[in-house]
């Protein structure tokens, strides 16, 4: 794939998932500067990063299984998410699109997965 991965409208997704998370734990509480925020910010950067790291260096099957990877990390920051909701640090509103983002990245996911499959 090579440096294709500037064209996967799942990496393009991603980077706009990354600002997002940026964006609103800019507004976490100061105590959560190096606890929630910073974790979840780490997180959401290794989504894409991860996708044009293994796009550029792996063979169509490790790809795949980088794949799987990237979709453990949007389930660990869907929870992180989760928590911040419940925390209170996040608005109705912000958590539904983020939750969405996830979601849609995830179809993304699952239909390259597929498409390097077959």
């Amino acid at each position: 794939m090579g440096h294709g991965f500037k064209e996967l409208d799942v990496w393009k997704m991603s980077m706009r998932l990354a600002d997002a998370i940026f964006d609103v734990t800019e507004q976490f509480p100061p105590s959560q500067r190096y606890g929630l925020a910073l974790q979840m910010q780490r997180c959401a950067v290794s989504v894409p990063s991860n996708i044009a790291e293994d796009s550029a260096r792996a063979g169509r099957k490790e790809f795949v299984q980088f794949l799987y990877i990237v979709r453990g990390s949007l389930a660990e920051l869907e929870t992180q998410l989760m928590l911040s909701y419940s925390r209170k640090y996040l608005l109705k509103e912000s958590y539904q699109s983020l939750c969405a983002m996830i979601e849609s990245i995830n179809k993304m996911l699952g239909r390259l997965i597929q498409s390097q499959k077959s």
